[in-house]
């Protein structure tokens, strides 16, 4: 990795972060998603150091738990999704995909829980948290559908020319 690909992923990483913690009051409204539909667009599989990294800062500021061990696979998951249609730039496809994100991102956080407690552990954990998943889905969509064409268009145009980008 060159210096000015880790200047910048730095940058993202904390604008990540910032993101995250300017909206923890509001709980599952978050610009998590639609920064990583971002960030994945425009930098493809280099997106993961991105992602980690922002990971690893959420775990240092906030301890190393099991949420943190989903944070690991769901923002991975979303990446990839995004790698699989990377070629769509309908800001309500996105909003779509981000959407259903947000309601499975329950269930995915839910996986641990089957191995810790079984299924009927991760059913409860995965069924107490739907108002949220709701919430979380419904929200998605909307930050996306509104901010994706701006936001993709200026980190697009941004770095279009400072790092090359990977086929």
């Amino acid at each position: 990795m060159k210096v000015k690909e880790l200047v910048i992923f730095s940058f993202l990483i904390a604008i990540l972060f910032v993101g995250q913690v300017a909206l923890a009051a509001i709980p599952n409204v978050e610009i998590v998603s639609l920064l990583v539909v971002i960030y994945t667009k425009v930098f493809r599989k280099k997106v993961f150091f991105i992602i980690y990294g922002f990971v690893l800062l959420e775990g240092l500021m906030y301890g190393f738990g099991i949420w943190w061990m989903m944070y690991l696979y769901v923002w991975s998951i979303l990446a990839i999704v995004v790698l699989c249609f990377r070629k769509q730039n309908s800001a309500v496809w996105w909003a779509i995909i981000a959407g259903i994100f947000g309601f499975v991102f329950g269930a995915l956080c839910s996986i641990p829980y089957f191995f810790i407690s079984g299924i009927h552990g991760a059913m409860a954990y995965w069924i107490s948290g739907i108002p949220f998943d709701l919430i979380h889905g419904v929200s998605n969509s909307i930050v996306v559908f509104v901010l994706y064409k701006p936001l993709y268009g200026l980190l697009d145009q941004l770095t279009r020319n400072q790092i090359r980008l990977e086929e």
